[in-house]
């Protein structure tokens, strides 16, 4: 009968056999990822992100927000109670990196699109405690000052698009103005409602004059769990 301290006492022998063990486990894993079409179900309104909630995107992952908030509702009672529908892996196709994780000290974010008006948003990133008396949140108040710079933004979107995000040539074409006009009170948006349906536009920070990076914040936020019509998910699968 083969000794187990055998392999205790040869460090190559250990580390050969831990080597092919890793492998195998890896294999049973991937392999028959090769024999599907896709590991994320489509799920109707998904959509990439406009320009400006891509900015706000990079602003909140920039600010750490993610350390705090989560954006994964899990499947559970209470979490469903209190955020809403569970998260569903394709709301999060087009995100790199995603906001899943596995802390909160605040509430999770993946339902908040809609929930307070823009007004609301602005008053909490100044002052958390002035709408939240107990919360711990710092103040972002200085994002309603700077302004936003993205020169580069249709480069950003030719970049996402190397990694299977879906934008498209027009889609490149109009990232500034579209970049511009989302943040915009009485500017025209059919063709940014056309390339991104549910986008919420309008002025987000009360400066319609300006466009600041508490605009494009504000704008991710808003959008935030808006594109899928839950009422074709019930929530009766929390059990399958």
């Amino acid at each position: 009968m083969f000794s187990h301290s055998i392999i205790e006492k040869s460090t190559p022998l250990l580390l050969l056999l831990t080597l092919v063990t890793i492998s195998v486990g890896g294999l049973v894993q991937i392999v028959p990822l090769f024999t599907i079409e896709s590991t994320i179900e489509k799920v109707d309104g998904v959509r990439p992100y406009s320009p400006l909630e891509l900015v706000g995107r990079n602003i909140y992952i920039r600010e750490g927000c993610y350390v705090c908030h989560s954006q994964m509702v899990r499947p559970f009672r209470d979490e469903v109670e209190r955020y809403g529908h569970y998260s569903l892996a394709a709301e999060s196709m087009y995100d790199h990196p995603f906001q899943w994780g596995s802390k909160r000290t605040g509430p999770d974010l993946a339902r908040i699109g809609g929930k307070y008006s823009n007004d609301w948003h602005v008053a909490h990133l100044i002052n958390p405690q002035s709408v939240l008396p107990h919360s711990i949140m710092p103040s972002y108040g200085f994002l309603i000052d700077k302004e936003l710079g993205q020169t580069d933004i249709d480069a950003h979107l030719r970049a996402l698009r190397v990694v299977g995000v879906p934008y498209d040539d027009e889609m490149v074409a109009a990232a500034k103005q579209d970049l511009i006009s989302q943040a915009l009170p009485d500017a025209d948006v059919d063709a940014l409602l056309a390339r991104y349906p549910k986008a919420v536009t309008g002025d987000f920070d009360g400066q319609p004059n300006r466009l600041t990076e508490m605009d494009a914040l504000i704008a991710y936020l808003q959008m935030l769990g808006t594109l899928v019509d839950f009422d074709d998910y019930s929530t009766a699968d929390l059990a399958q």
